[in-house]
């Protein structure tokens, strides 16, 4: 008897293992396991754990827990020689934006901590996008990839293309990675990893920068 509760036993974990790895293989199959990641790791988001923290002092967080970002108006001049494309197919250059903050966001539509911060990110560029230029740059191999996704979820963001290799200070192997450039052309923050950028206190922020 007992072993007849074994077999059954055992064979009743095959088929739950069946059944999830055939759940995780078609997720895999149809590219939705990014957007599952992704809404995994926006939970982490909605604790709070991740807010932004402006320091004193301007530098880079790449070496720094990701639920910090550093940020402040030390002179660190911001490289605008970059040149993208818009979802309508104009090119346009970096310096098209001077004179106005600049949020700029890299991203891309197979990286989970992008969808993750990516909800946060539209809410900040309703309430910010007409003193602020957001400009994120999707690193999908596939423009249409990015524009149709933007589409899909409902975002208004304004998503680019890259038509020029990226200065040094804009290359990271990490993605998401964003920059914060001031009004005076410094750039005053790099953050290496997902973030929540939609609080009061990175809005006050990005109001000092004009």
């Amino acid at each position: 008897m007992n072993n007849k509760k074994k077999k059954k036993s055992t064979k009743r974990t095959f088929i739950e293992y069946g059944i999830i790895a055939a759940i995780a293989f078609t997720l895999y199959a149809t590219g939705l396991h990014t957007e599952v990641i992704g809404f995994m790791q926006r939970g982490i988001l909605a604790t709070g754990l991740m807010t932004p923290k402006i320091e004193a002092t301007h530098q880079d967080t790449s070496n720094e827990n990701e639920n910090e970002i550093a940020a402040s108006s030390a002179s660190t001049p911001a490289d605008f020689n970059l040149a993208l494309m818009d979802e309508n197919g104009k090119t346009i250059s970096l310096t098209d934006f001077q004179g106005k903050p600049i949020f700029m966001n890299m991203w891309a539509t197979w990286c989970p901590p992008c969808i993750a911060e990516m909800p946060n990110i539209n809410k900040l560029h309703k309430k910010m996008g007409s003193e602020v230029a957001f400009i994120m740059v999707s690193l999908d191999d596939d423009f249409e990839t990015a524009k149709a996704f933007n589409k899909r979820k409902g975002f208004n963001l304004p998503i680019y293309t890259l038509q020029s290799r990226r200065p040094p200070m804009y290359q990271s192997s990490t993605v998401p990675t964003t920059y914060v450039i001031d009004a005076n052309g410094q750039l005053v923050l790099t953050h290496k990893g997902m973030a929540n950028y939609n609080t009061s206190k990175f809005r006050k922020f990005l109001k000092g920068l004009k």
